[in-house]
């Protein structure tokens, strides 16, 4: 699945969209802005995130962490990280490739707003070595994603 369940989403919704494959790991934030040549900011990583009795997906920019205060307010729990095994059972994309797009499973989708600080963001594409660039704002749109604002900054951490 994985890939080509991404690449059969974007044929559906968006054929305009061009899957990126680096043929090298960008499975972090770190070597995916070194593969594609970009700040890890516009990295837009996708979190599987359990919060009370359902599982969520957040997308957020690669140098934001997760603030436990803001995503129990905004979300009604405090979130805990899936295992590698549910994360793909449910997605069915492998940690590393994980993004909101041809899910195995149908998964409420949450765009935190730190992704409009960029025209474009690069999530991955289902698997370990491909993105998709996209604005923000049709990342959130081809998903369904609800904007939350759940993440801080380094410079801004709690």
């Amino acid at each position: 699945m994985s890939e080509d369940s991404v690449r059969a989403f974007f044929a559906a919704h968006a054929p305009d969209v061009t899957i990126i494959d680096q043929g090298v790991s960008t499975a972090t934030v770190v070597e995916a802005a070194q593969a594609l040549g970009v700040a890890p900011a516009r990295i837009a990583k996708t979190l599987s995130l359990r919060v009370g009795d359902r599982v969520v997906l957040v997308c957020a920019r690669g140098d934001a962490r997760l603030s436990n205060g803001k995503a129990k307010a905004a979300l009604g729990a405090k979130p805990r990280m899936l295992g590698a095994h549910e994360v793909e059972a449910l997605t069915g994309h492998p940690v590393g490739g994980v993004c909101p797009f041809g899910l195995a499973s149908p998964l409420p989708v949450y765009c935190d707003v730190s992704l409009r600080d960029f025209a474009t963001v690069f999530p991955a594409a289902g698997s370990r070595t491909a993105s998709v660039e996209l604005t923000p704002d049709r990342l959130a749109t081809l998903t369904g994603a609800t904007w939350v604002d759940i993440c801080t900054l380094a410079d801004t951490a709690e």
